[in-house]
């Protein structure tokens, strides 16, 4: 088993190497975001900070959400993956601002997932699983030999979606 491969902010890493755990560490408004394409074994991992690319720079950049799941569902196709076998899953999206009377402007845990479930819905994608909202961080863990993706909530159990 190879060390943990970190998907740092605003990173995409994609693996075959079954010796390889993806993990995203401290997830709190940003999204972890996975792709497996089972029959291939190829798994890819995006840490997203972001809601949406700015006026449409960045064209696939993995640090907002649109252009990251573009992005990520471009270099799995490259690899041969088929876009209607992908197995997609979620988490994050916490709400890390819990003083009264912040707008909802400034929740960008649910922007992120807003535009995460549009983007798919754009796509075509289906998500297959989700851990999303609440106040408290998470780290995911997608692990590439049996394509498992767990979720940890701070000070909680490990989950598997």
């Amino acid at each position: 088993m190879n060390d943990p491969i970190n998907v740092s902010l605003g990173e995409r890493v994609i693996s075959n190497d079954p010796n390889d755990i993806l993990v995203a560490y401290g997830l709190g408004s940003c999204l972890g975001i996975s792709m497996v394409e089972p029959t291939r074994r190829w798994c890819g991992m995006i840490h997203c900070v972001l809601p949406q690319r700015n006026n449409g720079t960045e064209v696939d950049s993995p640090k907002f959400v649109d252009s990251g799941i573009e992005g990520l569902l471009k270099e799995m196709v490259k690899r041969g993956c088929d876009p209607h076998r992908l197995v997609i899953r979620m988490a994050g999206g916490a709400n890390m601002l819990l003083a009264s009377g912040v707008s909802t402007t400034f929740d960008i845990g649910t922007r992120n997932i807003e535009s995460a479930l549009n983007t798919f819905q754009r796509l075509g994608l289906n998500l297959k699983a989700k851990e999303v909202g609440g106040n408290l961080g998470r780290t995911v863990r997608l692990y590439v030999a049996d394509a498992r993706m767990t979720v940890r909530i701070l000070n909680g159990k490990e989950l598997e979606l």
